[in-house]
Order: C-alpha cells, then structure tokens, then sequence
C-alpha cells in the first residue's frame, strides 16, 4: 500500500471539506478573496484585513478590464493573486468573499458568491430593487452563510453609547432622532450618483437610516424630499430630506452631496423628554454632548461632553465577522435587519411606495 504523506493528506482534506478541515487545535484564519476593486472603501478594508490577524486575504479578481488597468496597481492588492470568477468562486480553500464592485454588480455576483457556499461582505448601497435583495437574502439563510452589509457606523462607540442611554430608559420618551451625512463630491463621483432617482439619499443616507433602524425599527411611513438644488449642470439629486414616522416619534435623515466642510459637520442626535445625546463630529475622534434632567447611569445631571478615542472604520465590523465565520455564531445584524434597513431606504429614495 502506498504511504500517504501528512502533508498531501492535509491537502487533501482542504480540498474535499474547506479550510476549516485542517484547522483543529490550530489558530483559525479566514481565508479571503476580493471580488471587485472600484469603491472608495476598498483600501480601508484591506487595511483593516491586513492588521487583523484573524484574517489571510490571499486574492483578488476584477470582471472590468478598465477598472483593473486603472486601479489594480493599488499598493495594498500586490501582495494578492489576481484570478478569474471562476477560480474565486470555486476556490474551496476560500470563507469569505469581500465585494467592492459597482452598485449593478452587487446582488448578482453576491448571488454567485453565496451559491458558492461563501461568506459575504457587501459594499453599500447594494441595489437599487428589493425583490433582488430579498433573493440574495434568502439564499444567504438557506445556506447558513453570514451576510454583512458594510455600513459604517454600526459599532461607533458613541452610537453604541446612545443606544445604551435609550434602551435604558435614560433619555426618557425618545421623540426624535435627526442624523445629517453630506459630502463635497467631485463630477465623477456626482455621475455615479446619478444614476439612481434617489441621487445621494441612495449613495449616503443608507448609513444614517442603518443606525435610525436600530433604535426605532420599522417606521409607520417614509416621506422624502429629493431636490437638486446647485448650479451644476447635472442631474443628480444633491439635496436631500427623508422623514420617518413612528407611532410617538419622527426621524431625520438628511443628506447633501455639495456641502463645503462635510465630514465634520455629519451627527446622530437623539432627543427625549428626559435628555438628548448628539454626536457631533462622528469621526474621526467622536464627541458626545449629553443633557440629562436627573443623574442616569454614569452621566450626571445637565450638559456634559465626552469625547471619545478615535473611531476607525470598518475594524470592529471585520472583527466581528471573524468571530462570526469562526465560531459559527450570529453577526449581530440580522438577516431581517438587512431585508428592512433596504426597504426602507428605497422608500426614502423614491425607488418604492
């Protein structure tokens, strides 16, 4: 009988169960591929990989020809493999894929991605339809595959601190919540989000809804203003309103794409009858200023401002969905928070009724 080796029965098990097969008693890593390299988040997610050790990001594949010669000389892709669709989709070495492709690309490749038996990370806004979306969902539970949507702040330290407050009671009755997210966009990128009716309530405003729908849930009704207001020769819809109506509360979303000094100027405020929290600016380093009628928790009674250390993106997000592929246990968004933070922000982008 033929010796087998430890080395290619290793091999072997790899290739017949996944990467899990060889990993007992092992320190668990998550094998990576990147699937697209057009948005802007790109470099910060494979930074956030990188310095993860949880994490072994080993390629990278790119369907566009133009897109790949125009960015895949990007200094964090060279240490990747470059490989077709094929060869990432059915690398079975591989747990989780990252898409960081083009809104159109999103939900059909995500599809594949899943059907692959892979782990998902989708770039936002994922599309502009919901039935798509509600498909990839379902193939995601059937499946058993984690699917997480890359919205910003859903580990900021200063949201988790308001989160806290309200679901303690602290601010009292909450009544409202008022969330700004702008930005100063260039043509191209103003082209881009063009496309879509809901223009930069589509591009941006997701993040804010995100956070709007961990406090509030489903909202009773969804009105939205999408106007385009500068002098710009284009048709994007740059200035933009969405409100939110619960039962005894209203929400604010408001998003502009031609605002001089944006990111600093982008808060969550949350406003009780017993006391507010606003967060502003959100990042880098983010400030809470907190007003509260009577001593609560760890705040005292009154205004008081509390900074916090800075908030890098994407980092805890990676963090968890390591926690998650490896111990098999849930992200802490569900897939139903995925289906209804969608619905809800194409009601608020005109997409739907």
């Amino acid at each position: 009988m033929k010796q087998i080796h430890r080395r290619d029965f290793l091999a072997g098990t790899v290739a017949a169960f996944g990467p899990a097969a060889h990993t007992a008693g092992a320190q668990r890593k998550v094998r990576t591929g990147i699937l697209g390299i057009q948005h802007s988040h790109l470099t910060g997610k494979l930074d956030a990989m990188y310095k993860n050790p949880a994490y072994e990001v080993v390629s990278v594949c790119e369907p566009d020809e133009e897109t790949k010669r125009e960015r895949g000389g990007l200094e964090l892709l060279k240490p990747l493999r470059w490989v077709s669709m094929d060869e990432l989709l059915n690398d079975r070495s591989l747990d989780l894929i990252v898409f960081e492709g083009e809104v159109k690309d999103a939900v059909p490749f995500g599809k594949k991605v899943l059907e692959a038996g892979k782990h998902l990370h989708l770039e936002k806004p994922p599309t502009n339809k919901l039935e798509p979306f509600r498909e990839m969902v379902e193939i995601a539970r059937r499946k058993r595959r984690n699917l997480q949507l890359g919205y910003m702040w859903r580990f900021h330290a200063g949201v988790d601190k308001a989160l806290e407050a309200y679901r303690n009671g602290w601010l009292g009755d909450v009544f409202m919540i008022r969330a700004t997210i702008s930005a100063d966009r260039d043509a191209a990128q103003r082209a881009v989000e063009a496309r879509y009716p809901g223009g930069t309530m589509f591009e941006l405003g997701g993040h804010m809804i995100d956070r709007v729908i961990a406090f509030l849930g489903r909202p009773t009704a969804t009105k939205s203003w999408l106007r385009h207001d500068t002098r710009i020769d284009d048709t994007l819809k740059d200035n933009t309103l969405a409100v939110f109506e619960y039962p005894s509360a209203l929400a604010l979303v408001v998003s502009s794409a031609q605002m001089a000094g944006a990111v600093p100027h982008r808060s969550f405020e949350v406003i009780g009858t017993d006391g507010t929290i606003l967060i502003q600016p959100m990042e880098p380093s983010a400030t809470l200023r907190i007003y509260l009628r009577n001593v609560k928790g760890p705040y005292k009674q009154g205004w008081q401002e509390l900074k916090l250390p800075p908030q890098p993106r994407y980092v805890a997000d990676f963090e968890e969905l390591a926690r998650a592929i490896t111990s098999n246990t849930a992200l802490r968004y569900s897939y139903d928070h995925e289906l209804l933070l969608q619905e809800t922000l194409l009601r608020a982008s005109g997409e739907i009724r």
